[in-house]
């Protein structure tokens, strides 16, 4: 079974990622199919396209768009699977929804990873638009961006994914916009 255009995958473990386990006991953080933030992100390759070659391959890990697997309600307040629902727990994903593959980012992207903010006067814990450059690409390497830089990025250019439980931004090579070398420093 193979698309010709796009990537069949299916949820790392739920659609939704809306509970978590705390003193032992699970906490429901969200009952609601409407808020993006709780919809999984991470998937596995279950397909690739017949039409072009890729370094993804069946069996990877993929972190995606919160729109491949979300549910909504029409206008009739009737539940709906997303448009790439295909069936059994199967979606169809184009190439520009994956942002990473086995902790290599797909494409332009690239993940930074917040600064926590000194001020105790703000109640937002993470620095606005500061961050650490965690994964890198072959876009901002060629010009001397790497792993560990201290970035600022563009207003409402992030995405935020939970990678190995952490909070990482994703978003294109373009929205780096100062680097001030390195974390170290």
């Amino acid at each position: 079974m193979n698309s010709l255009y796009s990537f069949i995958v299916k949820p790392y473990s739920e659609r939704y990622n809306n509970t978590k386990e705390v003193d032992g006991k699970e906490l429901v953080l969200n009952t609601s199919i409407s808020s993006y933030k709780f919809i999984s992100k991470k998937a596995v390759v279950v397909s690739t396209p017949s039409a072009f070659d890729t370094d993804i391959k069946v069996g990877d890990t993929v972190y995606i768009h919160h729109n491949v697997f979300r549910r909504w309600y029409d206008q009739k307040g009737k539940e709906r699977n997303s448009a790439k629902y295909f069936k059994e727990n199967l979606y169809f994903c184009d190439v520009d929804q994956i942002y990473m593959y086995n902790n290599k980012p797909h494409l332009d992207y690239c993940f930074v990873k917040p600064i926590k903010e000194k001020s105790f006067l703000r109640t937002d814990n993470n620095k606005e638009h500061f961050g650490i450059l965690k994964y890198s690409n072959n876009s901002l390497e060629r010009i001397g961006i790497k792993p560990g830089a201290l970035v600022i990025f563009t207003p409402n250019s992030e995405f935020e994914f939970i990678i190995e439980d952490e909070l990482l931004y994703c978003m294109k090579s373009n929205d780096i916009a100062v680097t001030y070398g390195y974390e170290e420093n």
